[in-house]
C-alpha cells in the first residue's frame, strides 16, 4: 500500500532511456498485413470488425471526407489497441498522457479546419457568426464561436485522458484494498474482488467506447468541414 498512486501513468524507462516510443508501436504487431489467401479466423474478425466500423463511420461523409478513411481507421485501431494493452498487469498506457492525445488531437483538428478553410471558406466563416445576430452581439458570439473552435482538441485529449486515467486509479485502489481486506474479513474481500472482476470487465468497454467516441468526433469535425 505504500506504493505512490501515480507510479502506473509515469513513463517508463530502460538504462535511462524513455521506451515510450516502442510502447507506443507495440500496437502495429497486434494487425499484422495478411500474407494468405485464405485467412485464419482472427484476422478474418479484425477485418470484419475494421469494415463494419468503417461502414458505419463513413457513411456520412461526400467523397472528400472518404479519403481520410485510412487515418480514421488507423486511429481507432491504435487508440483501442493501446488501451486494451494497458489493461495488461505491470503495463503502460500512453493514452494516459496529456501530450501524447494532445498529439493526436491537434493535428487531426487542424487538418479538419484547414480543409473547411480550403472547400468551404464561407461555410467555415459562418460558423463564427450565426445568421440573424443582433448587431450588438456581433463582437461578443464571434469571440465565443472563436473559442469553442480552439477548445475542441482540447476537450478530444482531456476526455481520453480522463476517463483511461479514472478507470485505472479505480482498478488500482479497489485492488489494494482487497488486499488489505484479506487479512481482514475474507467475505469482504471476496465482495471487493467481484467489484474489482466488473469493473475490469467496464474498462474493456470503456477502452473501446472511448477509441470509438475519440475518432467519431474526428469524423464530425471532417463532416462540418466538407
Amino acid at each position: 500500500m505504500n506504493e505512490n498512486l501515480f507510479s502506473s501513468f509515469t513513463t517508463p524507462t530502460m538504462m535511462g532511456l524513455p521506451i515510450v516510443i516502442l510502447i507506443t508501436m507495440f500496437p502495429g504487431i497486434m494487425f499484422p498485413s495478411p500474407s494468405r489467401l485464405i485467412n485464419n479466423r482472427l484476422i478474418s474478425i479484425q477485418q470484419w470488425l475494421v469494415q463494419l466500423t468503417s461502414k458505419q463511420m463513413l457513411s456520412i461523409h461526400n467523397q472528400k471526407g472518404q479519403t481520410w478513411a485510412l487515418m480514421l481507421m488507423s486511429l481507432i485501431l491504435f487508440i483501442g489497441s493501446t488501451n486494451l494493452l494497458g489493461l495488461l498487469p505491470h503495463s503502460f498506457t500512453p493514452t494516459t498522457q496529456l501530450s501524447l492525445n494532445l498529439g493526436m488531437a491537434i493535428p487531426l483538428w487542424a487538418g479538419t479546419v484547414i480543409t473547411g478553410f480550403r472547400y468551404k471558406t464561407k461555410a467555415s466563416l459562418a460558423h463564427f457568426l450565426p445568421q440573424g445576430t443582433p448587431l450588438p452581439l456581433i463582437p461578443m458570439l464571434i469571440i465565443i464561436e472563436t473559442i469553442s473552435l480552439f477548445i475542441q482538441p482540447m476537450a478530444l485529449a482531456v476526455r481520453l485522458t480522463a476517463n483511461i486515467t479514472a478507470g485505472h486509479l479505480l482498478i488500482h485502489l479497489i485492488g489494494g484494498a482487497t488486499l488489505a481486506l484479506m487479512s481482514i474479513s475474507t467475505i469482504t474481500a471476496m465482495i471487493t474482488f467481484t467489484i474489482l472482476v466488473l469493473l475490469t470487465i467496464l474498462e474493456f468497454a470503456v477502452a473501446l467506447i472511448q477509441a470509438y467516441v475519440f475518432t467519431l468526433l474526428v469524423s464530425l469535425y471532417l463532416h462540418d468541414n466538407t
